[in-house]
């Protein structure tokens, strides 16, 4: 049974141990001193806030704990909540201390950690870095950030927003809409898209650019990318107008690389969906009048309801639907499922109360995630049973286990994969990231390096759904 969620464990994990503000005493840490490092620090920009994401290389001798170092250009540029280190600010002067399983770096070990901020002037970006009190030698290799103004919108780097035409699924399938218990294209064919989700944008930015999106597109010949948004867990509640600027933003560099794009709503503690009722209503009708002529965009309103009646998540759909369907009457809506989405099972039921109880209104499917070594035949046979009776899209999955980590069940995840395509059930998976956790699909730096296309980066998971992912379509 799924407890906790892998999420509910990164999300605790940042907002109560690694993320800090301020001034705090930190306790010694037991470091050599490192002769030189190279750093890599990307940022994505958005009115008032930011997220900057470093991967720190060590070019000297081995250290075991480390203190990375470095000043903002601009007293108004603030660090907020951090991952992966221990983040404390006096001024301007910003201290990095690693955490127990990331502080041994061995010559030319690479670690990556990040953090959001809040900012009053442009361009939050370092001019240099130390490690361990010593300055990087190696250099540090800054991503340009326009300037921007407060009305601007978060900077997402993007191709002009053209869609391409020819044999994009884009282009082959045009508006979706939902025919029985299938996704259906523009010609009424029943089609599967397969795909990735994000990690939380919040955390990830870095792994949500032109260059790597193309890769999704090209490389991989996936046709979805699902744009995780948190709502709580330093997400959308902290910021509403620019986590929205960065959707859309996404939604159009999706769309540039002839994909479909699922807007979750990304819902997961507290979990009842009702909680966050007032605030999916105000940013579901800000997207759908804005993304209402685009033919890529998919609704999903409630990532994983749990702790929650069936009742419940139906009540809160039947009051999201209408907002989405006021400005965008065409475009397919997912609503989330009990039990962190997975049909009930894991709270001791399945699929008959939403068949006897189904959510009042058209063009809508529902959700199922699973984690292939955790959820095993019980789980799939619900599945292979509800796929005659209700329209299923698999909004999230892992290969590994329900938290997240875990070694890689190739058997399990292979039986699932061949259950959707047996059952034409669109999917994406978790995560097209390189979070330092074995469902994503690069190891850790991949992001800041930009190493999108080699296949040496990706992780056990990555190497295998690119591989599912990359086969022919059946459009």
């Amino acid at each position: 049974m799924k407890v906790l969620h892998k999420r509910g464990l990164l999300a605790v994990g940042a907002a109560t141990a690694l993320a800090v503000t301020g001034i705090i005493v930190l306790p010694a840490v037991n470091a050599s001193a490192a002769s030189g490092c190279r750093v890599a620090y990307t940022v994505n920009q958005w009115p008032g806030g930011f997220t900057g994401n470093i991967t720190i290389t060590n070019l000297g001798d081995a250290v075991n704990g480390w203190t990375l170092g470095f000043a903002f250009p601009d007293a108004g540029q603030k660090v907020g909540q951090g991952w992966s280190a221990t983040f404390s600010q006096s001024g301007t002067a910003v201290t990095a201390r690693s955490l127990d399983y990331n502080g041994s770096l061995a010559t030319g070990a690479s670690t990556s950690i990040g953090f959001n901020g809040t900012w009053t002037a442009a361009n939050p970006t370092p001019a240099t870095f130390t490690l361990n009190g010593v300055t990087c030698t190696g250099g540090v290799t800054n991503s340009p950030t326009p300037s921007k103004s407060p009305s601007s919108s978060p900077s997402v780097s993007t191709s002009p927003s053209t869609p391409p035409q020819g044999g994009t699924p884009l282009a082959a399938n045009g508006q979706l809409h939902v025919c029985g218990v299938n996704l259906c294209n523009q010609n009424n064919k029943a089609i599967q898209l397969r795909g990735m989700s994000t990690h939380g944008i919040q955390w990830f930015a870095s792994c949500v650019t032109n260059a790597s999106v193309a890769a999704l597109a090209d490389d991989w010949k996936a046709d979805l990318l699902r744009i995780a948004m948190y709502v709580q867990e330093q997400g959308y509640e902290t910021n509403p107008a620019g986590f929205t600027n960065q959707v859309n933003q996404y939604v159009d560099l999706a769309e540039s690389k002839g994909m479909y794009a699922i807007i979750d709503f990304h819902t997961l503690t507290p979990g009842d969906p009702n909680y966050n009722l007032d605030r999916a209503k105000t940013f579901f009708a800000s997207v759908a009048q804005r993304n209402a002529n685009k033919k890529n965009v998919i609704y999903e309103i409630a990532n994983e309801p749990n702790n929650v009646s069936w009742q419940g998540i139906k009540s809160y759909a039947e009051q999201v639907i209408p907002v989405i369907r006021a400005a965008d009457p065409d475009a397919v809506v997912i609503v989330g499922t009990r039990g962190w989405s997975s049909l009930g099972v894991s709270d001791g039921t399945d699929e008959n109360e939403i068949v006897a109880n189904p959510v009042n209104a058209q063009n809508i499917m529902y959700t199922f995630h699973f984690y292939a070594a955790s959820h095993l035949d019980n789980y799939r046979n619900v599945v292979s049973r509800a796929a005659g009776r209700l329209p299923l899209f698999v909004t999230e999955f892992g290969t590994v286990t329900y938290t997240g980590g875990g070694n890689v069940d190739l058997n399990s995840s292979t039986a699932w994969l061949d259950l959707l395509d047996s059952k034409k059930i669109s999917y994406a998976n978790w995560t097209y990231s390189d979070a330092n956790e074995s469902s994503a699909a690069f190891k850790p730096g991949t992001c800041s390096a930009g190493s999108w296309t080699n296949p040496n980066q990706l992780t056990t998971s990555g190497a295998f759904l690119r591989g599912r992912i990359r086969t022919a379509d059946n459009f």
